[in-house]
């Protein structure tokens, strides 16, 4: 795979484009602010965006002159129409491993980083904690329950 920076004003943002990307713009320019443009915008033959409309965004609001691109070029016209949906909608099949996502949070905050450039805000991180103090909470008291059985009265 070759990436090669390109001049903003040779990137055609795709004209039926159906994700509503505007209010991941600042997080996602925020992003390539603090660690760089890391994931190139892919673009057919014909310079129109494939994957990368937010990050087409976030480079104009910040004020770059070129992005990096990666052509795939390779694909039938039906191939990158599909594309387009399902690099879109294949996040939404992912999950988090909240007692995980807490651990990674937690060793950012104690080393005093910023976690709003992990996309996470105050509320989402309080939200993690009290839904995972909820899940103890309903451990514990599943485990305090006495279960017994109506025919017999065995206990468990």
């Amino acid at each position: 795979m070759d990436i090669e920076n390109v001049p903003l004003s040779e990137v055609i943002p795709y004209e039926n484009n159906p994700r509503k990307n505007d209010q991941a713009v600042d997080i996602v320019a925020k992003s390539i602010k603090e660690y760089g443009f890391k994931v190139p915008i892919i673009l057919d033959k014909n310079n129109v965006i494939i994957a990368g409309h937010t990050r087409l965004k976030a480079a104009l609001k910040l004020g770059l002159q070129e992005v990096p691109v990666l052509w795939a070029d390779d694909l039938t016209p039906e191939q990158v129409k599909a594309f387009r949906i399902m690099d879109n909608k294949s996040s939404e099949y992912a999950d988090w491993n909240l007692d995980l996502l807490k651990t990674e949070l937690n060793e950012l905050k104690d080393l005093n980083y910023d976690l709003d450039l992990t996309g996470f805000t105050n509320t989402d991180i309080e939200n993690i904690d009290k839904y995972l103090e909820n899940k103890i909470k309903e451990v514990d008291e599943n485990i305090k329950t006495e279960n017994v059985c109506p025919s017999c009265g065995y206990k468990w």
